[in-house]
C-alpha cells in the first residue's frame, strides 16, 4: 500500500513538473528571441508567436498598473496555489491529474510575476483581424485542467438522486 502510494505521488510529481517545465523552457525560448529582436513571428493564417507582458491573470484579464493591485492577485494566486494543493491531496482518481496540470501552469505563471513582475504571453491566435487574447503555455494547462473539471462535474460525476423530491 505505501509503496503503491509512492508511486502515485511520483506520478502526480513528475507531471507537475513536466508542465512547469514545459512552460518555463517555452517562456525562456521567446525571452532569448527577444533579446535579439522583437518577437512577432508568423507561424501560419492563425497562429503567431508575439511576446507580451500581462501583469492581469490569464489571458491578460484584469491588467492594472497599480503596484497594489498586482500584488494582492499575487497574494490571491498563492492561495489558490494551497488551495489547488489541498484538493489535490482530498481528490480521487482522474480528477488529481487535471489539479495537477491547473496546479503546474499556475504556479509557472506565479514564478513570472515574483521574478519578471509580470508573466510573458506569446501565443497569438487569430482569425483574420480577430485576435483572441495572447496567452502562454501555463494557460494553456490551466485551461484545459478547468475545462475537464467542469466536464466531469456536469456529464461524467455519479449523480445520486433523492426519492424526497
Amino acid at each position: 500500500m505505501i509503496k503503491e502510494n509512492i508511486k502515485k505521488i511520483l506520478f502526480y510529481l513528475f507531471i507537475f513538473i513536466f508542465v512547469f517545465a514545459f512552460d518555463r523552457i517555452s517562456k525562456l525560448y521567446i525571452l532569448n528571441l527577444s533579446t535579439i529582436e522583437q518577437v512577432d513571428i508568423y507561424i501560419s493564417s492563425f497562429l503567431n508567436l508575439y511576446l507580451i507582458w500581462n501583469t492581469g491573470v490569464g489571458f491578460g484579464l484584469f491588467s492594472l498598473n497599480e503596484p497594489f493591485y498586482y500584488n494582492l492577485v499575487t497574494i490571491l494566486i498563492v492561495f489558490i496555489n494551497i488551495f489547488l494543493l489541498t484538493m489535490i491531496f482530498k481528490s480521487k482518481k482522474y480528477k488529481i491529474f487535471f489539479l495537477t496540470i491547473i496546479l503546474g501552469g499556475s504556479t509557472g505563471n506565479l514564478f513570472d510575476r515574483l521574478y519578471y513582475k509580470a508573466v510573458p504571453d506569446f501565443i497569438d491566435m487569430h482569425y483574420q483581424n480577430y485576435h483572441w487574447f495572447v496567452f502562454n503555455i501555463a494557460d494553456v494547462f490551466i485551461t484545459i485542467g478547468i475545462l475537464c473539471l467542469i466536464f466531469d462535474e456536469i456529464f461524467i460525476k455519479d449523480r445520486k438522486f433523492s426519492n424526497d423530491l
